[in-house]
């Protein structure tokens, strides 16, 4: 069986273990914040081991393991740190930093509110992002199969994929119906250009060795792009896309902060007006959560369809 290959030590001895029993024994000390909520700290700390615990038990490869290992230890740390400094010490303001059980327990309490959001803001990433590749992907292989209009392309993508989406807000308010619509616009605009360069890029760097080949086969060229430079392009397409979904959560967040009415940006904006930074670093930590989450199951995809590399 695969995890047979990770020795029992090494599978289950981990520095991690240390650093959740020193979290759990630093609850132990006298709180000094007032309104501290510590069991929601406790919960999600003790749901984090369980977690761990499971993946160490069914995963085969070591290297995946501590890479997952080195993420929940620094989770620890910080929570341990963040305790420290707020509810056993406080040194930080409460009212500008609580406690970590403060902000999970904040967070519980608005859970259906932030679901809500949560759904908002990737339904406008989704229809924003996949319209984008839709059109940039095809658009990039024919740009890319001649040199010459690939080249001339890849500078004026360049061009105006280094103007900030941002900027055409006040445009998209004034002849889209909708702020969604405008929202969508922006993610377009934000994942279209780095996958089109990306694309054009890795159509323009397949060796020339190998289209002859398949042109010397008479490979009509809808297979050409498709079956052949396609494939042989998607290290670089992958770099554009990865690029583009970074940039879309960012702008999106920013998007929803000036003029929305729903979504996680929305969120955060609408309670720092109230000066509620409980609220303000839940919306904060949920917003880092889904792009992880997302960011994590891209790569996956990514290693999917290009793991004839390996």
């Amino acid at each position: 069986m695969k995890n047979e290959k990770i020795a029992p030590k090494r599978r289950y001895v981990k520095t991690v273990h240390f650093l959740f029993i020193i979290f759990m024994l630093i609850q132990l000390l006298p709180d000094k914040a007032k309104n501290h909520h510590p069991l929601y700290a406790i919960i999600f700390i003790i749901t984090s081991e369980f977690l761990f615990l499971a993946v160490s038990i069914f995963t085969g490869k070591e290297k995946s393991l501590n890479l997952f290992a080195d993420i929940i230890g620094f989770t620890y740390i910080f929570l341990t740190l963040w305790t420290l400094l707020t509810a056993k010490f406080n040194v930080l303001k409460a009212s500008f930093f609580p406690p970590p059980g403060t902000v999970f327990e904040q967070a519980a309490r608005d859970g259906s509110i932030i679901i809500l959001n949560i759904r908002t803001s990737l339904g406008i990433v989704v229809q924003g992002y996949i319209m984008a590749l839709v059109i940039a992907i095809p658009l990039g292989l024919f740009l890319g199969w001649n040199i010459r209009s690939g080249n001339a392309a890849i500078y004026i993508s360049k061009f105006l994929g280094s103007i900030p989406p941002v900027v055409y807000i006040p445009y998209g308010i004034a002849l889209l119906p909708t702020f969604r619509s405008v929202s969508v616009m922006v993610i377009f605009l934000a994942s279209f250009w780095p996958a089109l360069a990306g694309t054009m890029s890795g159509a323009l760097n397949v060796e020339r060795q190998i289209i002859d080949s398949a042109r010397s086969l008479n490979v009509k060229r809808l297979p050409m792009l498709f079956q052949i430079i396609l494939p042989a392009s998607l290290p670089q397409i992958f770099t554009g896309c990865n690029q583009g979904l970074t940039v879309s959560f960012i702008l999106l967040t920013s998007a929803e902060m000036i003029g929305g009415r729903s979504g996680l940006g929305y969120y955060v904006k609408n309670f720092s007006d109230f000066g509620d930074y409980t609220r303000i670093i839940a919306g904060v930590i949920v917003i880092g959560i889904v792009v992880s989450v997302i960011t994590f199951l891209f790569n996956k995809l990514q290693g999917y369809l290009m793991r004839w590399r390996s």
